[in-house]
């Protein structure tokens, strides 16, 4: 119970911003610099798939998608950040259940798509014959629907619970966005807190190690048919479809399930916003390295893209 003397806590402070100005601007260049390569990267891919015709199918369609959700997922985190090392460190109770609900709907919708992306690949390198009639426009909507709706259904009862909790006495958050741990160790009901606390990483260990292990049963299938390939080549050819979704699976989950898989464990501050940092920020970042520079096709676009705009541009420079 709240005792009488402990006024409702309607907003929170983020503690673990640096304090020194010079310390608070060598952050907040990169980190500026970073969001804007995330918008602009994931701009362009979504924008060079539209115009390819031969990057009209189900592996590049998910791939625009995942860069549509890679700019709300870091949106809702990136730019309060950034507002924090100028010195606004405060959120509000309501904004911050907002910026928890928007960042995992985006992430859990991102797990789900990285899913459907191995059920993808698993389709076209294990039923060649029978991809393009079972992989259709129609199913490929039908998935990333379902992606989203999972992904933006899943939090909603967390979020629920988590605003009626009361809040009060230190409204210091030990982190640099607002999440489920970090919030709830703030609330005055211990005993609630502790329940919660173990339902949310229950919910957290389901969603990561389903989603692993259907990833993981996908790719045993994949390796089995690339080794049953005879040509060195062929084998080369399989693989290298897979490379780019293999590489944003190990750099996503292996900084979630250090997050989310810890249960008891508990980080100190400083590894708290570095696994933090790891997903909310880092693989984002290099996940439009990933999917452009080492995709040959993406490559080709940009490039063909690239060229007409200087055609263009020139052109004009003459009519001047």
């Amino acid at each position: 119970m709240e005792s009488p003397n402990q006024s409702a806590t309607r907003e929170f402070i983020f503690s673990a911003f640096p304090y020194s100005w010079g310390s608070s601007v060598t952050c907040f260049i990169p980190l500026l610099f970073i969001y804007t390569f995330i918008v602009i990267g994931n701009l362009v891919i979504i924008t060079v798939v539209q115009l390819n015709a031969p990057l009209h199918t189900p592996m590049y369609f998910f791939i625009s998608t995942l860069s549509f959700l890679e700019i709300w997922y870091t949106t809702a985190t990136i730019p309060k950040m950034l507002a924090s090392l100028l010195g606004e460190r405060t959120i509000s109770l309501n904004g911050c259940l907002l910026q928890m609900y928007f960042f995992h709907s985006t992430g859990i919708s991102e797990v789900c798509l990285l899913t459907a992306m191995a059920f993808d690949r698993y389709l076209a390198i294990c039923s060649p014959l029978h991809y393009p009639t079972i992989m259709t426009p129609r199913l490929c909507a039908q998935l990333t629907l379902g992606c989203c709706v999972c992904g933006f259904i899943t939090p909603l009862p967390e979020i629920a619970w988590i605003s009626t909790l009361p809040f009060c006495g230190s409204n210091r958050l030990e982190h640099i966005f607002c999440d489920f741990l970090p919030v709830l160790r703030l609330a005055c009901t211990d005993t609630q807190a502790i329940v919660m606390i173990q339902v949310v990483d229950t919910v957290h260990a389901v969603e990561i190690i389903t989603a692993v292990m259907l990833i993981f049963m996908s790719y045993v299938g994949i390796v089995a048919v690339i080794l049953r390939i005879r040509s060195a080549e062929g084998r080369r050819k399989a693989f290298s479809t897979c490379v780019s979704h293999i590489t944003v699976f190990l750099l996503f989950f292996g900084s979630v399930a250090l997050m989310y898989l810890r249960f008891s464990a508990t980080y100190s501050l400083f590894w708290d916003t570095a696994i933090a940092l790891a997903f909310a920020v880092l693989s984002p970042f290099f996940n439009p390295i990933i999917y452009s520079l080492r995709n040959k096709e993406m490559k080709e676009a940009i490039n063909k893209h690239l060229g007409q705009a200087k055609i263009f541009f020139h052109k004009t420079e003459d009519l001047k």
